[in-house]
């Protein structure tokens, strides 16, 4: 009879102990792992399709990319997956800013998703034609105040990374300096060397040329810090607007609830992935920043950005194409 009763205690103990290594991750991962992604060819998709390789290696489990169309349907997708690890997402700043310019994102950004790690940064630099008298933030930003609403800027798709470095940009300074849309970055540029338009924040990897060959002179970098990208120019917040930021991120989420174990493993193999001589490497070459952050950081720049970014979306009447 006491056999009974102590094996009836037991076995309760048993199941709970098994739950609690099923949720902490001490099984994971035991099955193929896949990371969405929002469209073929981008960002997202070169960075995750580098680091798939090492992951795979470091988790002893195959990781693939499953390519979606851009917008909300890669987040939708993740959102509503089992919480377990095995459905990740990588995006853009776009996924967490899209509130602020669309009407009913099916999710929300901070509460549907357990951020992992910040991938990349895709730096913005600052450009204008040299015939413009300034070459320094300082300069453009007192020039920018003696000139208002006098000089514009060219600018690709509304809503973009580009587009919000500029807005920010002009809020922070106090400046009006007038949006020019173009349909592409090619056709922006043409008209910027032309002088047709005398200012544009746009990707590094599509200004390095012009600038090298004196067409265009770049005047900072949006980022936080200088990019390995576009070595020894300075940052915007150092040379003439302190606390200004704006980067263009990709970062990998995995869905909320995922179990905290099951992120710190995440991290811990993404982040060496990405800190792999070749990896690092070959998305230099691309033209992005590898960041491979902790969980809470990549959090706290969300939060920061969207901070930041709410109150100018919405003053400049900013809606997503």
């Amino acid at each position: 009879m006491q056999v009974r009763h102590c094996a009836l205690w037991i076995l309760p103990a048993v199941l709970i102990a098994c739950g609690t290594n099923t949720a902490s991750g001490q099984n994971y991962p035991n099955r193929p792992i896949r990371i969405v992604t929002p469209g073929t060819g981008g960002g997202g998709d070169v960075a995750a399709r580098l680091i798939v390789p090492g992951l795979s290696s470091g988790l002893g489990q195959q990781v693939v990319v499953d390519n979606r169309p851009s917008g909300v349907i890669p987040g939708t997708i993740v959102s509503r997956a089992q919480p377990d690890g095995y459905t990740l997402l990588i995006t853009s700043s776009s996924h967490w800013l899209a509130q602020y310019m669309q009407d009913d994102t099916p999710y929300d950004a901070v509460k549907d998703f357990s951020p992992v790690t910040i991938v990349v940064n895709a730096p913005t630099i600052l450009v204008v034609n040299p015939a413009l008298a300034a070459k320094s933030v300082r300069e453009l930003i007192a020039l920018a105040k003696s000139k208002q609403g006098e000089l514009n800027y060219a600018s690709i798709a509304s809503g973009s990374p580009t587009h919000l470095a500029a807005e920010l940009f002009k809020s922070m300074a106090g400046v009006n300096i007038v949006r020019i849309p173009y349909k592409g970055t090619g056709s922006a540029l043409i008209d910027l060397v032309g002088g047709q338009v005398q200012i544009m924040f746009a990707n590094a990897v599509s200004v390095g040329a012009h600038v090298k060959s004196g067409r265009l002179r770049a005047l900072a970098v949006t980022g936080a810090q200088p990019s390995a990208v576009f070595p020894g120019l300075p940052t915007v917040a150092a040379t003439g607007l302190p606390g200004y930021e704006m980067a263009s991120t990709q970062g990998i989420f995995a869905p909320a609830g995922t179990p905290a174990a099951i992120i710190r493993r995440l991290n811990e193999e993404i982040v060496r992935a990405l800190n792999s001589t070749e990896v690092k490497n070959s998305l230099l070459r691309s033209g992005v920043d590898v960041v491979a952050n902790s969980p809470e950081q990549f959090l706290a720049r969300i939060k920061s950005e969207m901070t930041r970014l709410d109150k100018v979306i919405r003053d400049a009447g900013i809606r997503e194409e």
